[in-house]
């Protein structure tokens, strides 16, 4: 971790970007056919990010591709700064509420709003595969915190860019606008199928633990199935956390 505490280097070549009051961490590969973004984060973020890059020795334009995980402001937001120069990618049903400005979907309403409409260049479908030469994405679809959902495989280190749709310890996202818990458990169950070594979600911490953390989200989704109210405190991770503007209230997931 480098001085400021904000960028790690997971893996060679592999970065984190934490994001800052409520926005979704960044994740860059520095590939060797093209510079790849995860996330751009919350509009408000952008600085964080931007020091982010020139920490790794990338300026903004180095980018090339933006890869969205889904349709939510805090993931989003800082799209506008990378559209007019890369490639803006998101699977298909979040880039048709992206592009419309679907704003209660993609809950903007006031929160960090992006004025300027959000492009997206590239509609991406379950295992759409992307070859960086030194390290290979496959895309899958994982609806359940929203409709648009993508978890990112990278299958030559076992790797999982989960976004929302898993964090360390096996602790869920809320169900958003478009989600549905009975699709949430299928994609659970599809993941726990990958030989994972490590898990790098949306917010909180990272992982190293990853079959043990979707076992756990799979019994955590059935409870909600269940309707034990009593169990949500311990499970969830609650749409204002996710918006608040407090960093520790994301390391707290």
């Amino acid at each position: 971790m480098n001085g400021n505490e904000r960028v790690t280097e997971l893996q060679p070549g592999i970065f984190q970007v934490r994001g800052l009051a409520g926005s979704s961490h960044s994740y860059v590969i520095k590939g060797a056919y093209l510079n790849v973004l995860i996330d751009s984060g919350a509009d408000h973020n952008f600085p964080v990010l931007e020091r982010g890059l020139s920490e790794i020795g990338l300026r903004v334009r180095d980018i090339e591709l933006v890869i969205n995980t889904h349709e939510h402001c805090d993931h989003i937001g800082a799209n506008r700064y990378f559209q007019e120069h890369a490639l803006i990618a998101a699977y298909r049903l979040a880039a048709s509420k992206m592009i419309l400005g679907d704003y209660y979907v993609t809950m903007y309403k006031g929160n960090d709003l992006n004025e300027i409409p959000l492009r997206v260049h590239l509609w991406l479908e379950n295992m759409t595969r992307l070859d960086l030469g030194n390290y290979s994405l496959r895309i899958f679809h994982t609806p359940g915190h929203t409709s648009g959902c993508i978890s990112i495989y990278e299958a030559t280190r076992g790797l999982l860019f989960s976004a929302d749709t898993i964090f360390a310890g096996g602790t869920l996202s809320y169900i958003a606008e478009s989600g549905s818990v009975g699709d949430y458990i299928d994609s659970l169950r599809r993941l726990r199928c990958f030989g994972l070594e490590a898990l790098y979600p949306g917010h909180g911490r990272i992982s190293m633990t990853p079959a043990e953390d979707i076992d756990r989200a799979i019994e955590n989704a059935k409870i909600l199935l269940e309707g034990r109210s009593e169990d949500r405190e311990k499970i969830f991770f609650y749409k204002q956390q996710e918006r608040s503007s407090s960093d520790a209230a994301v390391e707290g997931s």
